[in-house]
């Protein structure tokens, strides 16, 4: 099982912290995201990782190279410009011939990866995408009317979405979908496979998932490894 973490991200919602270094080598704790990924991947049992990384690549070539145990392989693909988040996988094509993991390399989760993974090889899709339930705080109280009546109001509801939890599993074949040296991302190879009435794959994620996206959520990644990364055992191990 190999992964490729995408880690060329600007991080423009993190300025100033991402002028001093990229997003996924922000600290958490005493680590960074991108360590804790690495090392819950290779306790998944994932033979080797990729960082598909851009402008910033020697950053992450340092880090790999100050952190020599990390439990499993760690190679840097660098990307001479923005490709989105499929387009690096065109760089790693040789090296990607049986079905890997791709995920944002700016998210927190206490996911079991092999356990997605043996998950989407059964559904025989190209692409099978994780994905996570959110809440978002509504504003105002929701009227529930019939005809001229107000029958009922809820007051400031919760409204529930089924996101993208920015983790993938692909089999090779999706890569020769994507154009090379070109700006191609996952939501784009994932309309495009449902337009040619191929299946999707889901697998709904009930773990703790954290984008660390914004200033906010970054703070809060730091609680979060306090409670469930420090000891190195997951809420859900």
């Amino acid at each position: 099982m190999r992964a490729v973490i995408l880690t060329g991200g600007l991080g423009v919602r993190l300025r100033p912290l991402t002028e001093m270094m990229p997003k996924p080598l922000l600290p958490i704790g005493p680590t960074t995201v991108v360590e804790i990924l690495i090392r819950r991947l290779a306790a998944s049992g994932a033979s080797e990782v990729f960082l598909a990384a851009g402008h910033r690549a020697q950053d992450f070539r340092d880090f790999v190279a100050r952190t020599p145990d990390l439990g499993v392989p760690v190679r840097v693909s660098e990307e001479s410009k923005p490709l989105g988040t499929c387009g690096p996988l065109t760089l790693l094509g040789d090296r990607l011939r049986e079905p890997f993991i791709l995920l944002n390399g700016d998210i927190l989760t206490t996911l079991d990866f092999r356990l997605a993974y043996d998950y989407a090889l059964g559904t025989g899709a190209e692409l099978t995408a994780v994905t996570t339930i959110i809440e978002t705080p509504f504003e105002f109280g929701r009227v529930v009317t019939d005809g001229r009546l107000i029958t009922g109001v809820q007051e400031k509801p919760d409204i529930r979405f089924e996101i993208l939890a920015g983790i993938y599993v692909l089999r090779p074949e999706a890569i020769a979908r994507i154009p090379r040296d070109t700006y191609y991302g996952i939501d784009r190879l994932i309309k495009d496979l449902l337009a040619e009435g191929r299946p999707v794959g889901r697998f709904l994620c009930g773990d703790y998932w954290l984008d660390i996206g914004r200033m906010q959520h970054y703070r809060e990644a730091q609680d979060a490894y306090r409670r469930l990364f420090a000891d190195g055992v997951s809420a859900s191990e």
